[in-house]
């Protein structure tokens, strides 16, 4: 199961979300068999009970340049206008998802950010490939470090190290934390509704006797038991919302499996969180925070990365 990954994205359109349709012989003499439930992704329900609120595009006070990968993929640097001059800035590593967003996000700190925002496809494996290839997180914070001090015209110091990922850009943060020395240098980690992986039997739900391959979580776990020691510069925070995959694991599973190898749990709570959504559930030790939203349908998982400027203010301290 080493090489296993979840191989989906949430952002699909609703009518892409129904995988499977049940169909019936037809025929007097026709024998009909209850079909097994069809996978899916997020529900298609609609419902208009939460405000779903988003963020507005904004022409961005800072420099923005394009930024290309060993390998020949592309991504975007984002110089914050508080980090214009500087001579310590703080870098954020933010995967998945439209650029201007934890580029807006950043911007709300009114801090000397840098962001470096990748967008390299559709499901978790493709980010954990990317950065599984020797030396290639090494050789990104080189390219961002090159790129930033020519635009300042000297040396700039990076003095803290975040990472961001949306839905299935936590595929790259969990292979970056598997590298102890990165592991160490990481100063935050913000993953939003993103933290899946498979069952094992493959697609097989706990439900049904299936259990999680643990292999895509345990350096994730680590981080957090590093975070939950309260270990200086080091915070984390999850959010996870109802959503039931079918085919693979739930974040409301994943962070389950990962508050339980803590020796903690999610508490229950009824509480507004920010853009609309609604908290219901909440585990805090150290510098880990763990927040469950609710929420089973493709909305409630957008909600999350627009929520990010909100989030990302827990983080970056």
């Amino acid at each position: 199961m080493a090489q296993k990954t979840a191989h989906h994205c949430l952002l699909a359109p609703l009518a892409t979300l129904v995988m499977g349709v049940a169909t019936v012989t037809q025929g007097a003499a026709a024998q009909v068999s209850t079909p097994p439930p069809a996978p899916q992704q997020a529900s298609p329900m609609q419902e208009g009970v939460r405000r779903h609120e988003r963020l507005t595009q904004q022409v961005p006070p800072g420099v923005a340049l394009p930024l290309t990968l060993p390998g020949g993929a592309t991504g975007e640097l984002y110089l914050t206008k508080a980090a214009r001059g500087q001579r310590n800035v703080s870098v954020l590593l933010h995967f998945h998802g439209a650029a201007w967003i934890p580029q807006q996000a950043a911007e709300s700190q009114g801090r000397p950010l840098v962001v470096v925002s990748l967008s390299l496809g559709s499901g978790s494996g493709i980010y954990d490939r990317t950065f599984r290839a020797p030396g290639m997180t090494d050789s990104l914070m080189a390219r961002t470090q090159a790129t930033v001090d020519s635009l300042a015209g000297r040396r700039v110091d990076v003095n803290r190290v975040y990472l961001t990922g949306f839905s299935a850009g936590h595929g790259a943060i969990r292979v970056i934390l598997r590298d102890s020395a990165w592991m160490h240098r990481v100063n935050g980690v913000l993953l939003m509704d993103g933290m899946h992986t498979s069952y094992v039997p493959e697609g097989v739900p706990l439900a049904s006797g299936g259990a999680l391959d643990s292999l895509n979580l345990l350096a994730l776990t680590a981080y957090a038991r590093r975070a939950a020691r309260g270990d200086a510069d080091t915070r984390m925070v999850v959010t996870h919302s109802e959503i039931f995959p079918g085919t693979f694991a739930s974040t409301t599973e994943t962070a389950a499996w990962m508050l339980q190898s803590l020796g903690m749990a999610e508490q229950p709570v009824l509480k507004w969180g920010p853009r609309g959504l609604q908290q219901i559930g909440e585990a805090k030790r150290g510098r880990l925070l763990v927040m469950g939203f609710a929420g089973n349908s493709a909305p409630d998982h957008i909600d999350h990365y627009h929520a990010m400027p909100e989030l990302l203010r827990r983080l970056v301290r």
